[in-house]
């Protein structure tokens, strides 16, 4: 599974389809084309066409919420938060093989998501971010720190986790040291895409 996910941005459909191209001709391998409120038919055809270019670019193509258009349009996988729905319910209408990923903010969240089970856990934020309008509590490198070592107290496995809201390039490594596995990131690779490159520099 990719460290780095692409969470993807825009207003509009044309904002969207520019910022996931952008993040596929840098060497992004892994996108979630994530926007909320999106008129219904455009959201449709955003993630047809993504599905497309991801399938061209040989990239992971993760639609967030909608577990019925993933599996309308064969993408890759679904991700789900905490209000979106169940994961055993997608897992009933996706098949196994299909990627159920499911964010957490807590400690009981993550258990959660690890008995569910899903494939992968979005954990955060890690800061502020201004991409979620319902943000649950900060968690800081503190709070990253505080869930692993209270997975290790209970000798649970270390899930495949990825570190969301507004992560940078420099929190990559802090984050890796803690034993998270990977990064989701939205507004610093929609500003600067050639980040990308720096990420998978840094990458364990």
């Amino acid at each position: 599974m990719e460290k780095l996910q692409y969470i993807s941005q825009g207003n509009t459909a044309k904002e969207q389809e520019s910022n996931i191209r952008k993040a596929l001709d840098h060497g992004i391998k892994w996108i979630q084309v994530r926007w909320k409120n999106a008129p219904e038919k455009e959201l449709i055809s955003l993630c047809e066409m993504a599905k497309q270019l991801c399938s061209e670019y040989q990239t992971t193509c993760i639609i967030n919420d909608h577990v019925q258009l993933v599996k309308e349009i064969d993408a890759d996988g679904v991700h789900l938060g905490l209000t979106d729905g169940s994961i055993h319910e997608a897992r009933t209408i996706l098949g196994n093989h299909k990627i159920i990923g499911g964010t957490a903010n807590t400690i009981t969240d993550v258990l959660q998501r690890i008995n569910e089970p899903c494939d992968y856990i979005g954990l955060g934020p890690l800061r502020f971010t201004n991409t979620k309008e319902k943000l649950s509590p900060v968690l800081g490198f503190e709070g990253y720190e505080e869930i692993i070592n209270g997975l290790k107290g209970r000798s649970i496995d270390i899930p495949k986790i990825f570190a969301i809201g507004s992560v940078t390039l420099e929190d990559f490594l802090p984050l890796q040291e803690i034993g998270i596995y990977g990064v989701s990131v939205s507004g610093t690779i929609t500003r600067q895409p050639s980040v990308i490159n720096e990420f998978k520099k840094v990458m364990i």
